[in-house]
């Protein structure tokens, strides 16, 4: 199990109208190899948005990135902050955290 922490400048939308426009891509990443979950992450303050992934391994949380970080280069993005974790299981659990989908 791998968790993929990205973040990048962006300038909006954000909340609600962020929820409205960019569903289908959140659906989307659902269906990607060896995805389990993702936590969007934005901040209208510092104009950035990004998410944490668990992926089932390194192979596809590495795939999922080279991906990603092409589709945001088409959308303007020109940097991408990107880093892969493994994930502490035992620890994790014990603070409640969800490692399936």
């Amino acid at each position: 199990m791998k968790l993929l922490q990205v973040h990048f400048k962006f300038n909006g939308p954000f909340g609600e109208e962020m929820s409205e426009q960019l569903k289908g891509l959140a659906e989307s990443i659902n269906r990607e190899p060896g995805f389990l979950w993702k936590v969007w992450t934005e901040s209208k303050e510092n104009q950035e948005a990004g998410g944490i992934y668990l992926f089932e391994s390194e192979e596809t949380a590495r795939a999922y990135l080279e991906m990603h970080t092409a589709r945001l280069k088409n959308f303007g993005v020109d940097h991408v902050e990107a880093k892969v974790f493994d994930v502490n299981e035992p620890l994790s659990v014990i603070n409640n955290a969800k490692l399936t989908k």
